[in-house]
């Protein structure tokens, strides 16, 4: 076993790799940013070192500080996680030409694996069958247009390199296809410096079904089973779970054989994923989609069900170590689910949310694991990818397993970034998923549904409650409602009120009348008591006991209570707006990030729905568009950075708008 190994990567990946080499008395080196130079992995690890500034070209994709940092450090081998250089070829090979051992599969795997159009023609060779679609090098817009009209619709636009959902497209009408080439090359091009795209065509109702490998220097290769991971947004996946609810014993056994065969097609070690995609009548019949070269985000609820620690064989792998079981000795006890905590809004498209994490709590229990990069403290930011943890469970059904998942999630307080956490958990309880009856549109489909929840009235009285507190006067008092500002002459407590913006952007007023009853906009009037308790606020309403967090970031106050997390924003007055009309034809970034494209220019006239600007944040591309007919007027340029609300163009009325 190696003495020392260099983590090329960051947040929780990079903690949970970490954990694994305190296991084995193997020293770590943890590499950062600036931007995280206060990050846990960074304090986690046994030594740190400085890559370079915030933006990732300049620091976790450095090739040439990455090198220098094991060469300082005297690390004899690199592990990468998953996402940054994890599955870059020439990082691979000068990890190899520095004499570093680089813990993953050969570069040429990689190379092969990495470019999706040559990965499709060598699993094809091998047997395995492919998604029916084009895959020819160097395809040009007009190749691909053409490839569409014969493989027809609806098409998915796909990368050839990369992955994650980075670059995907899928397109339903011809009329669509010429913009969504144009955004997938350049979202390609930006994820992994590469815009080559292909075809392929879209299964209905498909479900997403992996399988894990293991393979090792001296010939053997086994699988460990599969995950689903057909819950997904904008072709990304969310929850994750092993084994998958859709296959039977002798439907696992060949596609474990098929992914096999995968592995050795290309002389795979360590430890990989062979991807399929399969209708959800159909799953006789699966279709070879891709192969990630690394380990995957999901790997937690495969190591929850066979007691294997892939980072520790990819460890002992990359030593040259034989791997100590065979095919017959895997085992899959029970099921694990997996949902992955983002900072994003689901209720605003899953745009990626940012800011200070004020308060923190991590579940624990029975089952239960958590994977994170979170610390109080912690900075949120925009120029990495948004996910902050993992929380997973285990149980021995898969029905026990979601429903510890659930309180898991439920005991998970982020307080200061917006997460989807609430949206994990009506997803979690949503009627098909809980019977297994999944597939990758299933989010889509029922988004309005599960972005509907709204802050119970013991949240709004923990905020009444925590702001009722900071009004008393500092040192004892008698009465712990006796606000002096509250009273009026006679005797009469004044109510207290605030203009609140819930999370869907409606103002409520709350009103709190003698420190004990609370009232929601137009709603009932509730009893309500507060209790200070270590760690937050035994808030009671109408007899009704629970506990709350709450913390104050300028004019939000963040509450959770019942397990609900909510970010209650203080309006000032309600008043008309002077110019309502210009008002409706501003056009604010829905969140911080990058100006990445100015598709029009400044003065010309625009169509409403027309796209004026494109905003990056978290490696994602977001356009936004004209909100009616006018000339437009644009005050932002091409690599401008940008914060939410921050606005970004004008539309003015014009002749005939």
């Amino acid at each position: 076993m190696f003495d020392t190994v260099l983590v090329a990567n960051r947040g929780e990946i990079a903690v949970r790799v970490i954990r694994t080499l305190r296991r084995l008395g193997v020293r770590s080196v943890a590499v950062h940013s600036d931007a995280d130079a206060g990050a846990r992995h960074v304090r986690e690890a046994d030594v740190a070192v400085r890559l370079g500034p915030t933006p990732a070209a300049q620091s976790y994709l450095s090739i040439e500080r990455l090198l220098d940092a094991a060469a300082r450090t005297g690390a004899q081998a690199v592990h990468p996680g998953y996402g940054f250089l994890s599955e870059n070829t020439a990082f691979a090979q000068a990890c190899a030409d520095a004499g570093l051992v680089f813990v993953g599969p050969p570069a040429k795997a990689v190379e092969v694996m990495g470019d999706k159009i040559r990965a499709k023609q060598t699993v094809s060779a091998a047997g395995v069958p492919v998604v029916p679609g084009r895959a020819d090098p160097g395809m040009t817009d007009e190749d691909l247009l053409a490839a569409a009209e014969e493989v027809g619709y609806p098409v998915l636009v796909k990368p050839s390199a990369g992955g994650g959902g980075k670059g995907m497209r899928l397109v339903h009408r011809p009329a669509d296809l010429p913009a969504a080439l144009v955004s997938a090359r350049r979202e390609a091009a930006t994820s992994f410096g590469d815009d080559t795209l292909f075809l392929e065509r879209f299964v209905l109702g498909p479900r997403h079904v992996e399988v894990q490998v293991l393979a090792d220097t001296h010939g053997t290769v086994l699988h460990l089973g599969e995950r689903e991971c057909s819950l997904q947004r904008r072709h990304q996946k969310i929850v994750e779970e092993a084994p998958s609810p859709l296959l039977t014993p002798d439907q696992r056994a060949r596609y474990g054989a098929l992914a096999v065969d995968v592995a050795r097609a290309v002389g795979y070690t360590g430890a990989g994923t062979v991807e399929f995609i399969v209708g959800g009548d159909t799953p006789d019949e699966p279709f070879f989609m891709e192969m990630n070269t690394r380990l995957q985000v999901e790997h937690p609820v495969t190591e929850l069900v066979t007691g294997i620690d892939l980072v520790e064989q990819q460890l002992r792998v990359a030593a040259g170590e034989p791997l100590p079981i065979g095919q017959d000795d895997v085992v899959l006890t029970g099921s694990a689910v997996e949902a992955r905590l983002y900072a994003e809004d689901p209720a605003r498209g899953f745009l990626p949310t940012g800011g200070t994490v004020r308060a923190l709590a991590e579940p624990a229990g029975e089952g239960v694991r958590v994977d994170s990069g979170l610390l109080e403290g912690l900075e949120v930011g925009s120029a990495y990818d948004p996910m902050l943890a993992k929380v997973v469970a285990w149980g021995p059904d898969r029905d026990t397993a979601l429903t510890r998942l659930d309180r898991a999630l439920a005991g998970t307080v982020v307080l200061g970034v917006g997460t989807n956490t609430g949206f994990l958990r009506a997803l979690l309880a949503d009627a098909d998923v809980r019977a297994g009856r999944l597939d990758t549109g299933l989010v889509e489909r029922e988004l309005d549904r599960l972005t509907g929840a709204r802050v119970p009235v013991e949240g709004h009285a923990a905020f009444a409650l925590s702001r009722l507190a900071a009004l008393r006067p500092a040192g004892p008092v008698v009465d712990p409602w006796d606000v002096p500002s509250g009273w009026r002459p006679g005797g009469r407590r004044a109510p207290l009120q605030w203009d609140l913006a819930g999370p869907d952007g409606e103002r409520l007023t709350v009103t709190l009348t003698g420190g004990e009853r609370l009232r929601v906009g137009d709603g009932d009037e509730h009893v309500v008591a507060g209790t200070p308790v270590d760690g937050g606020l035994l808030v009671t309403v109408d007899g009704r006991t629970t506990h709350a967090r709450t913390a104050v970031d300028g004019a939000v106050t963040w509450v959770h209570v019942d397990g609900v997390t909510a970010a209650l924003a203080e309006l000032p007055p309600a008043r008309l707006h002077a110019d309502a009309a210009s008002a409706d034809r501003t056009v604010r970034s829905p969140m911080p990030g990058t100006v990445v494209a100015v598709p029009v220019t400044p003065g010309a006239t625009v169509r409403a729905g027309e796209p004026l600007v494109v905003v990056e944040a978290m490696k994602m591309e977001h356009t936004l568009t004209a909100p009616a007919d006018g000339t437009v007027d644009v005050p932002v340029r091409v690599g401008d950075r940008v914060a939410v609300d921050q606005e970004l163009a004008v539309v003015h009325p014009g002749e005939g708008s």
